[in-house]
C-alpha cells in the first residue's frame, strides 16, 4: 500500500501538466487578442450575437431573372401587350409550376414550415419514424455479430494440490453471430452460432487448447399481450402503452397525408379560379369607368365651348361641375387601372370556396393571378382573361348533392381515416389489458474438440469441434413460460381509457363536420340561386339606365333638361354597368363554390391527381424481383382478423356510368384480402418527387352559352318553378 501510495502523485502530476499544456496550446492558437477577450466576458457577446447571414446552395434560378423587368404602374404604362388566357391554360401554368402550393394569406412567409409542398407525400411515405416502410422494418430480418479475443495472465485466490498460490494464464476468442426475425404474430424466432476458443493453463485438461461450437434455435411466442397478427399490425413490436407504430396506423397516416394534399390542391385551383374572375372584373369595371369618363369628357368639352362662348348654359358653375364630374370618373379609371392591395377573393373569406369582393384594380388583380401562375410580377405583357362567365341557369338535385358532399368532401375524408386511427388504436389498447405471458423454447447443437474444423474426416472423437457437432452427441433443449404482470394495470387502464375518450372525440368531430359541410353546401346553392336571380336583374337595370341616357342626351341636345340630370345619368350608367359584371362575375364564383362546397372541384376543373411515373430502372427491378418470387400462398385469416383501412380505390371523376359510393360504417373486425403493404391509390395518390401534377384535361368542345334575356315590363316578374 505504500508503494502505491508514493507512485500515484507523480501519476497525477504528469497527466496534470499534459492537460495544462493541452488546454494553453489550444487557447493560444486563436491569437493574443481572442484569449484576452474571452478572459474579460467579451467573448461571448462579440461571436454569439453577431447577426450573419448564412451559407446554403442556392437553386439554379436567380431572382435577379424574375425582376428583370419593372412592374407596370401608372407611371409607366406605355403601350401594352395582352396575352389572352382561358380559365383552363391559367390551371394548367399554374400546377405545372406549383412545386409550392400557393395560397393568398403569405403564409409562406409567416409560418413556412406549414406550407403544403409537391413533396409532402413523399416525405410522409418515406419518414424513417412513421412512415409505412419504417413500419415494416421492424419486421425486417436482423443479423448481428461479435469476435472478441482476450489475453488473461492474473493470480486467483485459492490454491491447488501442489500448493502455492495459483496463477491462471490464458488465452480466449469468442464469436458470436444470430440472425432473428419477427413475425407479424409477435413470435421472436433466432437462429444464433456460438463458437469459443480456450487455452489455458488450468491443471487436468485434456487439451491445451479446445473449441466449443454451438447452433442454437429459439423461439418466444407471446401468448397473451403482444400476441396476434392484429395487434402487430396496428401497434408494431411495441410493448409500451400508448405507442403506436404498425403499418396501419402508418398507412392511415399517409392517407390522411394524401387527403391534406388534396385539400391544398383543391384551395390553390380555388384561388386560381377566384383570381381569374377578379382580373375578369377588373378589365370589365376598367371598361365601365372608361366609358363614363369618355362621356363626362364629351360633356365637359361641350359645356366649356359654350362657357368660352358666354352662351346660355355654359355658366361657371355648370362648367365647374362638369369638369368635376369627368375628374371624378378620371379618379376612378386610375384606382379601377392600377388598384389597391386590399383583399380579394380567397378561400376562407366568407364562405369555403371564396365570397367574391369587388376590389378592382386591373394590375393589382393581374399580379395577384401572376403570382399563383408562378409567373414574375411582370414580362411585357397583362393578363387578360378570354373566358366569359356563365350566364346560364344552373340547376343542381338536393338530394344528389347532400349526399354527394358527404362522401366527397375532403375534410371529411380526411376526418374518416384519423376516426378509423382512432379505433385501431383503441382495438390495440385493450390488448395491453393482458399480462405478458411468453412462450420460450430453445434447441442446441454441442460440438467440442482440439481443433475447429478438418474437411477431410474420419478423425478420432473429439478432433475438431464441427466434426463433433455434426455427430449429434450433445444436444440440449428447453421449454418454459415467462410472465410478467404490472400490478394494477395503471397505464394499460390510462391507456385505454385515453383512447376510448380519442375515438369519441374523433366521432364527434366527424358528426360536426358533416353538419358544417352541409349548411355550406345549402349555403354556396341559395348564394348560386341568388348570384343568377340577381345578375338578371342587374341587366335589365343596365338595360333601362342605357336608354335612360340616350333619352337623356337626346333632350339636353335639344335645351329640355338640365345639365344635373345628364350627370346623373351618366352616372347611373356607369354604376348600373359595374353592376352588372359584378353580378355575372359573383355568379360565376358561386357556381364554382358549390362544387367546391361538395367536393367536385377538381373534377369540375379538370384536374386528376395520380402518382407520378417511375424511372424505367425501376420498372425492370421490379419484375425481375417478381420472377423470383414463387407463387403466392392464401394466408388463413380464421385465427387472426386484419382490420380494413379503406374500401378501395376513390372515384376523383364522377360521370354518369360511376355511382357514388356507398358509406358503410366499419366494424372492428372487417376482414381484408389485401395486404397491408399494398400502396393501391386511396383517396389520393402521392405525387413522386420526380413527377409533374397531371394538368387539367381540355373539354371536348365548346357549349353554347344562354345569354340572359331582358324582362318586359308587362310581364310577371315573379320567377317561374
Amino acid at each position: 500500500m505504500s508503494c502505491t501510495r508514493s507512485l500515484l502523485p507523480k501519476q497525477i502530476l504528469l497527466l496534470s501538466i499534459g492537460l495544462i499544456v493541452a488546454v494553453v496550446g489550444g487557447c493560444r492558437s486563436r491569437g493574443a487578442n481572442e484569449f484576452k477577450a474571452c478572459q474579460t466576458g467579451d467573448c461571448y457577446h462579440a461571436l454569439a450575437t453577431q447577426i450573419e447571414y448564412p451559407q446554403v446552395s442556392q437553386c439554379g434560378c436567380s431572382s435577379e431573372d424574375w425582376a428583370s423587368l419593372e412592374p407596370v404602374t401608372l407611371a409607366n404604362l406605355g403601350e401594352t401587350e395582352y396575352w389572352e388566357v382561358k380559365l383552363e391554360e391559367v390551371i394548367q401554368l399554374s400546377l405545372s409550376q406549383s412545386k409550392v402550393l400557393r395560397d393568398l394569406g403569405g403564409a409562406i412567409l409567416r409560418s413556412p414550415s406549414t406550407a403544403e409542398t409537391y413533396w409532402d407525400p413523399a416525405l410522409q411515405e418515406t419518414d424513417p419514424r412513421f412512415g409505412v416502410e419504417a413500419a415494416l422494418s421492424a419486421f425486417d430480418a436482423q443479423f448481428s455479430t461479435s469476435v472478441f479475443g482476450e489475453k488473461n495472465d492474473k493470480a486467483l485466490n485459492n490454491e491447488f494440490f501442489g500448493g502455492g498460490t495459483r496463477i491462471l494464464q490464458q488465452d480466449a476468442f469468442t464469436l458470436q453471430s444470430q440472425l432473428t426475425k419477427r413475425a407479424v404474430s409477435g413470435t421472436e424466432l433466432t437462429f444464433r452460432h456460438n463458437a469459443e476458443y480456450d487455452a489455458n493453463n488450468a491443471p487436468g485438461n485434456r487439451f491445451p487448447s479446445a473449441w466449443n461450437v454451438n447452433l442454437e434455435t429459439e423461439f418466444r411466442h407471446p401468448l397473451l399481450q403482444g400476441s396476434g397478427m392484429q395487434f402487430n399490425r396496428i401497434a408494431g413490436p411495441s410493448t409500451t402503452p400508448g405507442v403506436y407504430g404498425g403499418v396501419l396506423i402508418a398507412r392511415v397516416n399517409m392517407d390522411v397525408e394524401l387527403a391534406d394534399f388534396e385539400m391544398a390542391i383543391r384551395n390553390l385551383v380555388s384561388n386560381i379560379e377566384n383570381a381569374y374572375w377578379d382580373l375578369y372584373f377588373a378589365y370589365r369595371d376598367l371598361d365601365a369607368k372608361i366609358a363614363a369618363r369618355d362621356a363626362a369628357l364629351d360633356t365637359w368639352r361641350r359645356v366649356h365651348a359654350l362657357y368660352e362662348s358666354g352662351r346660355r348654359g355654359g355658366e361657371a358653375e355648370k362648367e365647374a361641375q362638369a369638369r368635376e364630374q369627368f375628374f371624378r370618373f378620371q379618379e376612378e379609371v386610375q384606382n379601377a387601372l392600377s388598384g389597391r392591395r386590399i383583399d380579394g377573393t380567397r378561400t376562407g373569406n366568407g364562405s369555403g370556396g371564396g365570397t367574391f369582393r369587388a376590389n378592382g384594380g386591373v394590375h393589382v388583380a393581374e399580379r395577384r393571378l401572376r403570382m399563383l401562375m408562378g409567373l414574375p410580377p411582370s414580362d411585357g405583357r397583362l393578363l387578360r382573361p378570354a373566358d366569359e362567365p356563365m350566364t346560364a341557369p344552373v340547376q343542381f338535385d338536393w338530394t344528389q348533392i347532400s349526399r354527394e358532399s358527404v362522401i366527397r368532401r375532403a375534410e371529411l375524408r380526411r376526418q374518416r381515416f384519423e376516426t378509423r386511427r382512432s379505433e385501431l388504436e383503441w382495438i390495440a389498447s385493450k390488448n395491453y389489458l393482458l399480462p405478458r405471458l411468453d412462450a420460450i423454447g430453445r434447441y442446441r447443437w454441442r460440438g467440442f474438440g482440439q481443433g475447429l474444423l478438418d474437411a477431410d474426416g474420419g478423425n478420432p472423437r473429439f478432433d475438431n469441434a464441427w466434426e463433433d457437432l455434426t455427430s449429434g452427441d450433445f444436444q440440449e433443449w428447453q421449454l418454459g413460460l415467462e410472465l410478467s404482470v404490472p400490478i394494477g394495470f395503471r397505464r394499460a387502464f390510462s391507456a385505454a381509457r385515453n383512447a376510448e375518450l380519442q375515438l369519441s372525440r374523433s366521432r364527434a368531430i366527424l358528426r360536426e363536420q358533416e353538419h358544417v359541410v352541409l349548411h355550406d353546401v345549402a349555403s354556396a346553392v341559395a348564394e348560386m340561386q341568388r348570384a343568377y336571380m340577381v345578375s338578371q336583374t342587374a341587366l335589365n337595370r343596365f338595360e333601362a339606365a342605357r336608354q335612360q341616357m340616350e333619352a337623356v342626351e337626346a333632350a339636353f341636345e335639344a335645351d329640355k333638361i338640365s345639365l344635373d340630370l345628364l350627370l346623373d345619368s351618366q352616372r347611373r350608367l356607369a354604376d348600373a354597368q359595374s353592376r352588372y359584371y359584378q353580378t355575372l362575375t359573383e355568379y360565376a364564383v358561386a357556381v364554382k363554390n358549390v362544387h367546391y362546397a361538395k367536393g367536385t372541384l377538381l373534377d369540375y376543373d379538370g384536374v386528376y391527381l395520380s402518382e407520378g411515373g417511375w424511372p424505367q430502372q425501376a420498372y425492370q427491378d421490379a419484375a425481375r424481383r417478381e420472377s423470383l418470387r414463387g407463387h403466392r400462398q392464401p394466408m388463413n385469416y380464421t385465427s387472426a382478423h386484419a382490420p380494413r383501412v379503406s374500401y378501395g380505390p376513390y372515384e376523383q371523376q364522377l360521370n354518369s356510368t360511376s355511382p357514388l359510393p356507398s358509406d358503410p360504417v366499419p366494424s372492428e373486425n372487417d376482414v381484408s384480402s389485401e395486404s397491408t403493404t399494398d400502396h393501391s391509390p386511396q383517396t389520393v395518390e402521392p405525387v413522386s418527387h420526380d413527377s409533374e401534377l397531371l394538368l387539367p384535361l381540355p373539354p371536348s368542345g365548346d357549349s353554347p352559352i344562354e345569354q340572359p334575356k331582358i324582362i318586359d315590363p308587362a310581364l310577371d316578374l315573379e320567377p317561374k318553378s
